[in-house]
Parts: structure tokens; sequence; C-alpha cells
């Protein structure tokens, strides 16, 4: 885990935009800070979108793409360790955390419909949280079948089993999801080779479509107009 600090406030930084400033504590006393970004500024809830982000990513940087989630509200939440959250992440962690921030957002939701959007590390807490609560749908990023998997690819010479102490093992877990899924990669992504992003593509249990994004690579792919527009599409249809 590479945690990073807050770089800019966002109420402070888009002062008028409909963003709530939120806060939840864990069961074990931790208290994970981040932004609920409404769809509209009224009081009228809609549905909404929980963000779990990269490994090296503090997602407060999401509050200025308000409004490209065809009227959808947006909850982005720091992991443990990350801008203002307080703890130490972990696999178990992440994956208890998440739990709690999806039954904070089905109370803030339209009818409690909830989707799920998932980056890089981020599509592992999105895949384990697909496997346990009712999803309208799963937007993956550069996903992988599992932390191990990848691993191995890069370290084929090393007890990769013994030494690994986070897993991450979404494609077990895939073939049981029946949600919609809309997997996202780079043209160029050397951080999650293709492979495993296509072994969990192909293992997933419901409606799916696959956009590849050119020119992109890891980190580039927001920086792409085609990414956003598939983003809304996907959840225009939801």
């Amino acid at each position: 885990f590479f945690p990073q600090p807050l770089t800019q406030d966002p109420l402070k930084a888009n002062t008028g935009a409909a963003i709530e400033e939120v806060s939840l504590v864990t069961a074990d006393q931790v208290r994970l800070h981040g932004w609920l970004l409404k769809a509209s500024a009224t009081k009228t809830p809609a549905p909404l979108l929980i963000y779990f982000g990269g490994n090296a990513e503090e997602v407060s940087w999401l509050a200025s793409t308000a409004g490209l989630y065809a009227g959808w509200s947006l909850l982005i939440v720091n992991y443990r360790g990350y801008g203002r959250s307080e703890g130490k992440p972990g696999e178990a962690e992440l994956f208890a955390d998440a739990l709690q921030i999806y039954d904070y957002a089905a109370s803030r939701a339209q009818g409690g419909r909830v989707a799920l959007m998932g980056r890089s590390l981020g599509s592992g807490v999105a895949v384990y949280l697909a496997a346990q609560r009712p999803v309208a749908g799963v937007i993956l990023v550069s996903p992988y079948d599992s932390i191990e998997s990848v691993a191995r690819g890069i370290y084929p010479y090393l007890p990769i089993g013994l030494m690994l102490k986070h897993r991450f093992d979404s494609l077990s877990r895939a073939p049981g999801i029946k949600a919609p899924l809309l997997c996202l990669v780079a043209s160029g992504d050397r951080v999650i080779p293709r492979p495993h992003s296509e072994r969990l593509y192909a293992a997933w249990g419901g409606p799916k479509q696959w956009r590849e994004i050119r020119p992109a690579d890891h980190d580039s792919l927001a920086g792409e107009p085609a990414y956003w527009q598939a983003i809304e599409a996907f959840l225009a249809k939801l």
C-alpha cells in the first residue's frame, strides 16, 4: 500500500458545488473520511456510485468530476491511512470498510440504488463488495484476476503464495456476481497486463461490456474523453 496525503480540500477547491463532507467510524473505532458529490443541489436523493481508488490514489481529485455520472451522485472515501482517513490499510480492513461504506451509501441513495466503481487495487474491493451486497452495476478500471496472479507474472521465480499477505482474489468471486459490468482497460497498461483483466472479464457472471481506451496507459486513462463517455453511457442505462 502507498498511502497518500490530502493535497487539496475539495470543499475549498470546488466552491459552490453540491459537495458534502462524510465521516464514518468503523467497528474498530477508525475514522474514515471522504465526500459525497450530489447529482443535484436539491435535497432530492439520486442513485449513488461508490468509487474505490488505486494503490497510490488519494480520491479527493474526483470532486472536480461532478456532473459526469449521468445523474448519479458519487461517494468517495479514502482508504485507511490515505488523506484524512485514520488507521492502516489491509485487505481485511478494506473489505470490512467497504461493507460499512455501502450501508451508508444505500441509506443516502434514491431507492437504495447503489453502483460500484473500482480502479486498479480498488477493483478488488469493488468485486468483493458486489459479491456481498446487491448493486445496480459495476465499473472496473484496470482490474486484475488476483494480486497473487499479477505478482507471479512479475516475480515468477519467487514463492509468491508464501510471501503475499493481501491476495485480493477477484477471480473466484466474479462468477457469482450477476450485476452488469463495464470493464475499462488502457491499451498501453504495463502495471496490470491485459491477460489479468481478460481473465476476470471472462469469469464475470452477469452481462458485461469491454472498452479499451486508446491511447492510454495505467495512469492516463482518466485523461481521455472516451473514458468518461463510457462511464456516463453505462450509468445512464442502469
